[in-house]
């Protein structure tokens, strides 16, 4: 990643979720390149960071990044982790980026189980509560510390068929981080969404055809799908209290125009 002022969040420490690959990874390249200190949790192990997040990335960039894996579906993932971080780095995070999520494969309304209702709740929903919470303290302790978390255009358009679980679990990601920003506010911990319309990442390689893919691409007024790189630099954005100090508890449309609230 280039064309970032690594002034920017020099001496920052960064945590990000869900880094080992796609928009995470992305972001992760970004924040470094900006000068950041970066734990970057890779859900699925190491052979996926090292081929998005790792590959081509300076020396003087991974010498910042401290890489964590962790399985975030367990149901005590998110406070495990959050004891990880910390061993790490200490007692004070400047910015959390809550990425991590999954659909779970597409499922009929009908046929929705326990078991896929609880891998996609646990990831997308419980974990993101507890990691959260766990951090909360470290936040605090940077003076003016940022949480930026991941919905979807899903959560407001409610996704395509199959995907019921996943658009409402990032509906309540959106709404829950509205709350948090009221709530806060008063410790200087700004909180806000970044909602990403359909990006070609690994995600709709597994969960969407290239038929459906085309055709959604068509209906974009920018005509193309969005990249990772695409999604990042919002990130940066909202983590800066210099660029978006007085922005808080909004959610962030990066789509390329296929949805306009």
């Amino acid at each position: 990643m280039n064309g970032f002022d690594r002034a920017l969040f020099a001496r920052k420490t960064v945590v990000i979720t869900g880094a080992g690959r796609g928009i995470g990874a992305a972001t992760a390249q970004a924040f470094l390149a900006a000068g950041a200190n970066v734990v970057a949790h890779a859900g699925r192990g190491l052979e996926h960071a090292e081929k998005d997040l790792l590959a081509g990335l300076p020396s003087e960039d991974r010498a910042r990044l401290t890489l964590l894996t962790a399985d975030l579906a367990d149901p005590d993932g998110g406070e495990r982790l959050a004891e990880a971080i910390l061993a790490k780095v200490g007692g004070r995070i400047d910015v959390l980026v809550n990425n991590a999520g999954t659909m779970g494969g597409r499922v009929a309304a009908g046929d929705v189980d326990r078991a896929q209702y609880e891998q996609v709740l646990d990831l997308n929903i419980r974990a993101v509560v507890s990691l959260t919470t766990k951090l909360l303290p470290a936040l605090k302790a940077s003076g003016k510390g940022a949480i930026v978390n991941t919905s979807s255009i899903s959560a407001t358009i409610g996704g395509s068929p199959g995907s019921s679980l996943y658009s409402a679990s990032k509906a309540f990601i959106s709404t829950w981080s509205r709350a948090l920003a009221k709530e806060l506010a008063p410790d200087n911990i700004r909180v806000n969404v970044v909602s990403p319309g359909t990006i070609m990442t690994d995600f709709h390689r597994r969960y969407s055809t290239p038929e459906k893919l085309e055709a959604t691409a068509a209906t974009i007024p920018m005509q193309r799908l969005g990249t990772a790189e695409d999604c990042a630099p919002a990130y940066l954005f909202l983590a800066s209290p210099e660029l978006s100090g007085y922005i808080t508890g909004q959610v962030i449309e990066v789509n390329g125009g296929q949805f306009m609230g």
